[in-house]
């Protein structure tokens, strides 16, 4: 996989999209997941490949579902 593949890029701009419509700030957001600031920047970036435990604490974090955090991420072959 490409670093900062599309699907990375795009799952970083809906997690910094909703984060902020939450009113988060990255660091704040990074502590009430406990998970450091710089490990969200890169997740937001787009350099990070998150675990699905993680992507569960984002979630949760964000209070919406795994499946609402994957909303309009693109389709099944958008990323061959």
């Amino acid at each position: 996989m490409k670093k900062n593949s599309k699907l990375l890029v795009s799952f970083g701009n809906r997690v910094r999209k909703i984060r902020k419509s939450k009113g988060f700030s990255q660091e704040a957001f990074a502590f009430h997941c406990d998970l450091d600031r710089t490990y969200i920047g890169g997740i937001e970036r787009g350099e990070r490949n998150v675990s699905l435990i993680n992507i569960e604490i984002i979630a949760k974090a964000l209070d919406i579902t795994i499946s609402d955090l994957m909303t309009e991420l693109g389709g099944e072959n958008e990323y061959e």
